[in-house]
């Protein structure tokens, strides 16, 4: 066993393609992942944060705000998705007004 630690993700296949990091305390953003490390660091061009709403920090609104080149923090990475190939669906456990 070596001393090296080992990411449980496989970030490569998403080096140059479009990415959607969601960071602790609710901050979202979409970018090219130019670069990753062990510690889940992360490096995005061309990088667009969703603003969140004021009423509900939680939620994101439709607002952005152009970031350019950032690194992501590993210790505040909690989701990476590819932005190709996803699609939002509307929520089967909402129940429906009235019942």
């Amino acid at each position: 066993m070596s001393g090296r630690k080992e990411t449980v993700l496989d970030l490569a296949k998403f080096v140059d393609k479009g990415v959607q990091v969601k960071l602790t305390g609710g901050r979202q953003v979409t970018g090219t992942l130019k670069g990753y490390d062990q510690l889940l660091n992360l490096v995005l061009d061309e990088a667009v944060e969703f603003l969140r709403d004021a009423d509900d920090p939680l939620k994101t609104t439709d607002q952005t705000r152009r970031l350019g080149l950032i690194v992501c923090r590993g210790t505040a990475v909690m989701l990476v998705s590819p932005t190709d190939g996803t699609d939002e669906i509307a929520n089967p456990f909402v129940q429906p007004d009235g019942t």
